[in-house]
């Protein structure tokens, strides 16, 4: 199906349902609407779109593309005229997207995103490669599973290019929605939505991390969680699965939630920190908490915890067609033995 057929489905039918009350009730014929989309929109409309939305001013626009200020009007009238419907209303915030507008930038972003992925991935096939692979990975998962998905694209043939793009659950979730991965290896969702497919890999186990000279004194007797929430911690961004958990094993345990003295996902800076802050004190999936002792400075106690962070796994968008680089990955990672993922 020619993509700006896509834009029917899609679009058409929020320009038909009727406008606010505020609004006159515009009737559209779908046909025209179409024959418009196929016969007179072009890609380089939609970047214009997107910078409107964005700067919210014809001025602005103009100076980021180096346009003028009557071409920026003129475009944004003929992309008006193609969908017979206004886009964006005048307000005294600056241009606001109506409704209709609104359904036409989510479709722009989509439509840019996969314009610019066939755009890298037929520069990968012209360079010999197979294709080419957008993945987001969050920083916590276990080392066979990293080194898997990273060793992926040099294990096919031809080969694949892999991005490997880092971040939070959210973000990359966010990210494959919005078109620009492929696919992510993240905490699993209890309902991911019907976009969306999800294959968990495997749980982790909470671990307790502290410098090396506090290791001896703190793995003696049972955990005073009242001291504990006095030390100097290290927790995970807010509003993360990982950070949400251990707030609630604080909790669980009747103590405030302690203030973190840094927030960070990184290995690096935890392990720097255990080294040189004898106060230090982070929770940690074990396979994290592994890494840190290997790097030296840092102790895993041996007391055991319980938490009820999601499993980590692998997600993907549904398709009508199913993707042979995103299904070759899975595969290879759902191959993986239990001690390794």
């Amino acid at each position: 199906m020619p993509v700006w057929l896509l834009w029917y489905y899609h679009v058409v039918i929020p320009i038909s349902r009727p406008p606010p009350a505020q609004q006159a009730p515009v009737s559209i014929a779908p046909d025209k609407l179409v024959h418009n989309l196929v016969s007179r929109l072009r890609l380089r409309h939609l970047p214009l779109l997107l910078a409107l939305a964005r700067q919210r001013s014809v001025s602005r626009v103009a100076a980021e593309l180096n346009l003028s200020q009557p071409a920026v009007t003129k475009t944004l009238r003929e992309i008006e005229d193609i969908f017979m419907v206004p886009l964006f209303t005048r307000t005294r915030r600056g241009l606001e997207p109506t409704p209709t507008g609104l359904a036409v930038l989510a479709h722009a972003r989509l439509t840019l995103a996969d314009a610019d992925a066939l755009g890298r991935e037929l520069a990968a096939i012209e360079a010999g490669l197979s294709g080419r692979l957008r993945l987001g990975v969050i920083p916590y998962i276990s080392r066979g599973v990293l080194d898997t998905a990273c060793t992926f694209g040099l294990a096919q043939t031809p080969r694949v290019s892999v991005l490997v793009r880092e971040g939070t659950t959210d973000e990359l979730v966010g990210a494959l929605r919005e078109h620009e991965l492929d696919c992510v290896i993240a905490r699993t969702f209890f309902a991911p939505g019907a976009d969306i497919v999800q294959q968990p890999l495997y749980r982790e186990e909470p671990a307790l991390v502290v410098p090396t000279a506090a290791a001896t004194r703190l793995a003696r007797g049972a955990l005073d969680w009242h001291r504990l929430a006095e030390r100097d911690w290290i927790l995970p961004p807010p509003n993360t699965p990982i950070r949400r958990t251990i707030n609630t094993i604080f909790a669980v345990a009747g103590v405030a939630q302690p203030t973190p003295m840094v927030e960070t996902y990184s290995i690096k800076t935890m392990a720097t920190l255990m080294r040189r802050h004898p106060a230090a004190t982070t929770i940690v999936p074990r396979a994290v908490a592994s890494e840190l002792a290997e790097a030296r400075g840092a102790a895993v106690l041996p007391h055991a915890l319980s938490w009820d962070l999601p499993p980590v796994g692998v997600m993907w968008r549904r398709q009508p067609v199913e993707d042979d680089v995103v299904a070759a990955l899975v595969a290879c990672l759902r191959a993986l033995p239990a001690d390794l993922a």
